[in-house]
């Protein structure tokens, strides 16, 4: 598994998204998830405080006992909910302090603002989280559904010798492209790295879902009105141009998935969320293709 840097960091390409745990996984499942992950090379994991109503961090730090130095560890906070403040920095510490409890660590390797908080300056949240680092508590930092304008305003924020966000994490896949406009030439001027959740659109991109078939039973697109569009004639249409794209080169869709992620230099780690031991193993198996500049040119005409 090769690794990519996020700030002084070195992630695995292919990252462990955990918002399952706590919720579709219980604790037993999230163990067993974590140990094909760390076999298999996947050593990013993401989490928050908020997924799994706090059971992601909890079953995970009690999975990691005795292992902590074998993964990279994120976590975040401040997700947006009544009263939202969580990005004040009286909230902060509190906040992290039991995000530590629950991980069972003494550090967070990559602790990141979950959502931009409109009522607290931002430089407020970047001196908190400052101390942190400062206290050796947290190694890098980064923050989570930022547009281009808010991460230039950080930047600006950032006291001299102080920390500043090593990275940002977005929706991002070839399915849906919003972060080429703005975000991602940001990240390249700023030197962040990106981190792409939804890789799969939702599990569009798996290959389960065909043109001119019935939907699977028992996913999370189907019956559901939210992601209809998701299913329309036109985005399944393109679904089976990837499919054979993929095809022709012995391979499946969600390794062109994964693929066409890690073409762009500033994704370091591709998150992707797993609830079995071989969902993980299969996604950790994508790492090993990398496409060729007429692969991405082909790939667009094909997206268009």
């Amino acid at each position: 598994m090769q690794t990519r840097p996020i700030g002084s960091l070195q992630a695995s390409v292919i990252g462990l998204g955990c918002n399952n745990f706590g919720r579709r996984v219980d604790a037993d499942g999230t163990k067993r998830v974590l140990d094909a992950a760390i076999d298999a090379g996947v050593t990013f994991l993401d989490t928050a405080e908020s997924y799994g109503g706090t059971d992601s961090e909890a079953f995970m730090g009690r999975a990691l006992e005795g292992r902590r130095d074998q993964v990279v560890l994120a976590t975040k906070f401040a997700w947006p909910k009544e009263g939202f403040a969580g990005a004040h920095p009286d909230n902060i510490r509190p906040a992290f302090e039991a995000s530590l409890k629950r991980l069972r660590t003494d550090h967070v390797d990559l602790y990141q603002l979950h959502h931009p908080d409109p009522s607290v300056p931002i430089a407020d949240t970047l001196g908190a989280l400052a101390e942190l680092v400062q206290a050796g508590h947290v190694r890098e930092i980064g923050c989570s559904n930022f547009s281009a304008a808010q991460l230039d305003e950080a930047e600006a924020a950032v006291a001299a010798g102080a920390p500043r966000f090593v990275s940002v994490q977005n929706e991002y896949s070839m399915l849906h492209r919003e972060p080429e406009a703005e975000v991602l030439p940001a990240c390249e001027r700023l030197g962040i790295a990106f981190l792409p959740f939804f890789p799969l659109k939702s599990g569009l991109l798996t290959g389960k879902y065909r043109l001119g078939q019935p939907l699977p039973e028992g996913t999370r697109i189907s019956g559901n009105e939210r992601f209809a569009e998701l299913v329309s004639d036109e985005s399944l249409a393109r679904v089976e141009r990837l499919i054979a794209f993929a095809e022709a080169r012995d391979r499946e869709l969600v390794d062109l998935a994964f693929a066409w992620l890690l073409a762009r230099g500033s994704v370091a780690s591709v998150i992707a969320g797993a609830t079995s031991p071989e969902q993980v193993r299969r996604n950790a198996a994508t790492a090993d293709w990398s496409l060729t500049p007429a692969d991405l040119e082909e790939l667009e005409a094909l997206l268009a």
